[in-house]
């Protein structure tokens, strides 16, 4: 079992940063991904960042390309997302997940944390 607590999240100004944290407790990480998802209201949830445990190895959704940066902090065992250049369409619950890396399937979600951006 694999416990994601989130924290962070705000209300900010377009134009501003936030970081937001997942820290994770239970059992090793050693072979997971962990994502950060977002879900608007009336949209569906969406993949916003992911980084590979082992690895490092990293990947974004188009729309945050170059604004967000996914990382890990080992020593911490706590995921990070740094959101820069916010915009009013970030506005979103967003929601830190895990899972098998050989699998491709988020196994475990965390209970989110609102973000919004006021224009």
């Amino acid at each position: 079992q694999v416990q994601l607590v989130e924290s962070g999240g705000g209300l900010v100004q377009a134009g501003d940063s936030l970081r937001l944290s997942c820290a994770a407790s239970g059992r090793t990480l050693s072979g997971y991904v962990m994502g950060w998802f977002r879900q608007a209201p009336a949209r569906e949830r969406e993949f916003v960042a992911a980084v590979t445990w082992t690895s490092g190895r990293t990947s974004y959704a188009n729309s945050v390309k170059g604004r967000f940066t996914i990382s890990i902090d080992y020593a911490k065992n706590t995921v990070y997302l740094q959101m820069n250049s916010l915009k009013p369409e970030d506005t979103a619950v967003f929601y830190c997940a895990a899972g098998p890396a050989i699998i491709g399937r988020w196994d475990y979600w965390g209970q989110g944390t609102q973000v919004t951006v006021s224009s």
